[in-house]
């Protein structure tokens, strides 16, 4: 599994990053990015930030999904 967020979305709520802080972060912009370990993939963020996820975290990062309320999280399946 693969996760992005389109940031043109983004709401900025931060339910993502509550629900699975390993893949997700807010930045001082307001908006969430997923982060790859140590790294933001905030330059430039949207689909070029796509991050492979964990498979022990996929449950989270699905959840995260079906809750964002600016519905702003990808998931693509492999």
């Amino acid at each position: 599994m693969k996760v992005w967020i389109d940031q043109d979305l983004c709401t900025g709520d931060g339910l993502c990053e509550e629900i699975c802080p390993a893949v997700f972060t807010l930045l001082d912009d307001g908006l969430a990015y997923v982060k790859d370990g140590d790294a933001v993939m905030s330059d430039p963020g949207g689909a070029q930030g796509t991050v492979a996820v964990p498979a022990d975290l996929e449950d989270a990062v699905t959840e995260a999904s079906e809750e964002c309320p600016g519905e702003c999280i990808f998931i693509e399946r492999d």
